[in-house]
């Protein structure tokens, strides 16, 4: 019994953690919320935009981030490839060191699920952990209680249709985060299977 629950366990925590790869990767629209480079719709494109203006590490390792969801873009929308070397330029991200940083930083909840749950996706290829589950909770807290899309916020007129969470999609990243950690799929696999094996023998 304990080996299948193994290896149920690792079917499932590896294929969640795949699909939430995809998600993030190839840059499947969660929500919408502004920032620098106009709106951003994934955890993808927030955690880009900041690498570059922070300019934390090179541009050619962001633009190689970027790629895969940039051809998946346009195979979706039948419009041609951009090229690599021009890949800032389409998602709008030359020059955002003119923006100040201190406003990214009043909104540091959505940054940093952001950049857990690109991190976390990149790590679930190879090592179950929790990092993407919490990002993706840390995201969806940080949306929820944006102060700009309250009705007594100074920019509510202007940023009430601009932040937006698309909850089937969201859903979906978020269950599979969750699936991609063995210890905890392994549980419940566990109580099913005891819960199961119960009303069989009953």
């Amino acid at each position: 019994m304990a080996s299948k629950v193994k290896v149920w366990a690792t079917i499932i925590s590896f294929t969640a953690s795949r699909i939430f790869f995809f998600f993030i990767f190839f840059q499947i629209p969660l929500f919408r919320f502004p920032c620098r480079i106009g709106k951003c719709t994934t955890p993808m494109e927030l955690t880009s935009s900041q690498l570059i203006a922070s300019e934390a590490i090179p541009s050619g390792v962001v633009k190689a981030l970027l790629y895969p969801g940039a051809v998946g873009k346009a195979i979706i929308n039948r419009k041609p490839i951009p090229k690599y070397n021009k890949l800032l330029e389409t998602y709008n991200m030359k020059d955002l060191k003119r923006y100040p940083i201190t406003t990214d930083l009043q909104h540091i909840e959505v940054l940093a699920g952001s950049y857990l749950a690109v991190a976390g996706a990149i790590i679930g290829l190879v090592k179950s952990r929790r990092l993407g589950f919490f990002g993706m909770l840390l995201l969806i807290w940080g949306l929820h209680k944006d102060p700009r899309s309250s009705k007594g916020h100074p920019s509510f007129k202007y940023y009430k249709d601009a932040i937006f969470i698309c909850y089937p999609t969201m859903s979906i990243a978020v269950f599979s985060a969750f699936l991609s950690i063995k210890d905890d799929v392994k549980k419940i696999v566990s109580c099913f299977k005891w819960t199961f094996l119960k009303s069989k023998y009953k």
